[in-house]
C-alpha cells in the first residue's frame, strides 16, 4: 500500500533544503498548498456530486438527465456554476445583515472542516489529531448554527419556521451519529481516524466484520441518521418545496444560496465517507487471508479505495432518497427519539460487552 507521506516529507524537504526556506516560511507554504488542495477537491466533488445526483434521480424516474451542454451533459454542472456566480446576491429588506451575511459562511466553513478529516489515503489525512472522532463532530456542528441564523436573519417567517425545523431536526439525528462513532470507538479503542482505518488494516477485519451484529447495526443506523442530518430525503421536510417554499435560504440568491447547495452534497460525501471510514476500512483493501489475492488488492491505491466505498455509498443514499416519501417532522423525530437513540443506546452497551468480554473478532 503506497504511503503518501513520501510526498509530504519530499515536499518539506524541499522547501527546508533544497530551497532554504526558514522553518515559518515553509510551514506557510505548506499550509497554503495543502488549503487550495482542500479547497480545490472540495469544489470537484460538489461538482461530481451534483451531476451524479441529476442522472441518478433521471434513471430512477426513467428519464436521461442533462444531456445538452457538452458530451452526455457533462457541462451543464459548470454552466450552472458560472451562472450562479454572475448573479446579483441582494439583500431582504429589514433583515439583519451581518446575520443575512454570515449565516452561509458558517455553513460552507462546518462544512469544509469537516472535509478536512477525511482520510484520502494511508499518510494523506489533512487533520488527524488524537481526538480526531470528537473535533469532527464538533466541527460539523456549527453547520446548525448558520442554518438557524439563515432563517432568523432573513426576515422571512416561512424561513424562520423551516430553520427551526431544520435545526431541531439536524440536532436530534447528531445524538445517533454520535452514539454510532462512539461503538466503533469503544472497539477499535482509538479516536483518530488513521488510527481507525489503521485497526482495519488485514484479513476480515473491517468493522463491520469484526463487530459482527453491534457494528453493523451500528452502520446502518449511521446511514440513516446521517441521511437526516444532511437533510437529504426522505428527510428534508426542512426544504420542503412543497410546504415552505426553499427552506432557510428562501431569501438568498447567488453564491449566497450557492453556499448552501454546496455544503448540502458535499455533506452527503462527508457522511458517505465518514461511513467508509469507519466501518468499511477507509483506504485499507479488501483482505480475505489468500495471500495472492490479498497481494493484487494491495496495489490497489488506497485513494482509488476510499473514493469507491464514498461513492458507492452516496449512490445507495441518493437511490433510498428517490425511493421513499417524504416524512413529516413529527414523524422524523418520532423515529430518532422513539426508535433510533433507544436503539443505538443499547447498541452501545452491547458493543462495550463483547469487547469486554473478547467476543469480537481479532
Amino acid at each position: 500500500m503506497f504511503d503518501f507521506s513520501i510526498i509530504t516529507q519530499w515536499f518539506d524537504q524541499l522547501l527546508r533544503v533544497s530551497v532554504g526556506c526558514p522553518d515559518w516560511l515553509a510551514i506557510l507554504i505548506e499550509c497554503v498548498v495543502v488549503g487550495v488542495a482542500i479547497l480545490l477537491a472540495y469544489a470537484l466533488i460538489a461538482c461530481a456530486l451534483i451531476f451524479m445526483e441529476r442522472k441518478v434521480c433521471a434513471y430512477f424516474q426513467c428519464r436521461l438527465g442533462p444531456m445538452r451542454v457538452g458530451y452526455w451533459g457533462i457541462l451543464q454542472v459548470f454552466a450552472d456554476v458560472f451562472k450562479m456566480l454572475i448573479k446579483e446576491i441582494f439583500f431582504v429588506d429589514k433583515a439583519d445583515k451581518f446575520l443575512y451575511i454570515v449565516a452561509p459562511l458558517l455553513v460552507i466553513f462546518g462544512s469544509v472542516g469537516a472535509f478536512s478529516f477525511l482520510p484520502w489515503n494511508k499518510g494523506a489525512t489533512i487533520l488527524d489529531f488524537n481526538v480526531g472522532i470528537f473535533l469532527l463532530t464538533a466541527i460539523s456542528s456549527i453547520g446548525v448554527v448558520g442554518i438557524f441564523l439563515a432563517g432568523w436573519g432573513s426576515n422571512n417567517k416561512y424561513s424562520v419556521v423551516s430553520a427551526m425545523r431544520g435545526a431541531v431536526q439536524m440536532i436530534s439525528y447528531e445524538m445517533s451519529l454520535c452514539l454510532c462513532l462512539i461503538t466503533a470507538v469503544i472497539l477499535t479503542g482509538t479516536m483518530q481516524m488513521s488510527g481507525i482505518v489503521e485497526a482495519q488494516t488485514g484479513p476480515w477485519k473491517w468493522l463491520v466484520f469484526q463487530g459482527h451484529i453491534p457494528a453493523l447495526i451500528a452502520f446502518l443506523v449511521f446511514l440513516v441518521a446521517g441521511n437526516a442530518e444532511a437533510n437529504r430525503g426522505p428527510f428534508d421536510m426542512a426544504e420542503a418545496e412543497s410546504e415552505l417554499t426553499a427552506g432557510h435560504h428562501t431569501e438568498y440568491s447567488g453564491m449566497g444560496f450557492g453556499f448552501f447547495y454546496l455544503a448540502e452534497f458535499l455533506n452527503l460525501f462527508i457522511i458517505s465517507g465518514i461511513a467508509a471510514t469507519v466501518f468499511l476500512g477507509g483506504w485499507a483493501p479488501v483482505n480475505v487471508g489468500i495471500e495472492a489475492f490479498d497481494a493484487v488488492m494491495n496495489y490497489i491505491p488506497g485513494i482509488v479505495w476510499f473514493m469507491g466505498k464514498a461513492f458507492a455509498l452516496v449512490w445507495l443514499l441518493m437511490w433510498i432518497k428517490w425511493t421513499f416519501p417524504r416524512l413529516r417532522i413529527d414523524q422524523i423525530l418520532k423515529l430518532e427519539w422513539k426508535y433510533l437513540m433507544p436503539l443505538t443506546l443499547i447498541n452501545l452497551v452491547l458493543m462495550t460487552v463483547i469487547v469486554a468480554l473478547g467476543l469480537y473478532i481479532k
